[in-house]
């Protein structure tokens, strides 16, 4: 768990997404994400720690001893048919974004995700440009209906949907 420090999440921001009405709009903001603080570290924990004894599944990549990215499969099915596998958590560290790593652990979380029979991952994702451009790339769409306890821990996230 003390890898997670390794993550530096910060970024520049150039614009964010919102979502009202069913209308997407994007908002200049030119600001800059800040890394994680020791309080959100330890939430970001914890929430990594119970999905993993739920059974979650966690992935990670590493430059040596670093960690450069990880993504987490939540362990719960979700959706109006019970076939979706949520996107619990997913970053990749500054110094090794648009590497491929993000889109490799996209791959094997689909792969787990397939063989536990899920038909689409849910992606909660920060409203970010580049955040919300990656996975889009990947094939994820907006979902017309969040899941509610998703929209609950993030209500100003993208919620996506991507076919398996």
């Amino acid at each position: 768990m003390d890898h997670l420090a390794h993550i530096d999440r910060s970024e520049w921001i150039e614009q964010i997404c919102r979502i009202e009405d069913g209308q997407e709009s994007w908002i200049e903001t030119g600001q800059e994400c800040p890394a994680w603080d020791a309080i959100q570290l330890e939430e970001l924990q914890s929430r990594l720690c119970s999905e993993l004894e739920n059974g979650g599944l966690a992935m990670g990549a590493y430059d040596g001893d670093r960690l450069a990215g990880f993504g987490l499969l939540g362990h719960r099915r979700i959706g109006p048919q019970n076939d979706t596998m949520p996107i619990d958590l997913m970053y990749v560290g500054r110094p090794y974004r648009r590497r491929g790593i993000g889109t490799r652990l996209m791959q094997l979380l689909s792969r787990e995700a397939s063989a536990r029979h899920a038909k689409f991952l849910y992606i909660s994702s920060t409203e970010s440009s580049s955040a919300v451009g990656f996975y889009r790339s990947l094939g994820s769409e907006n979902t017309m209906e969040p899941d509610p306890e998703m929209l609950r821990k993030e209500p100003f996230d993208i919620h996506m949907v991507r076919p398996l």
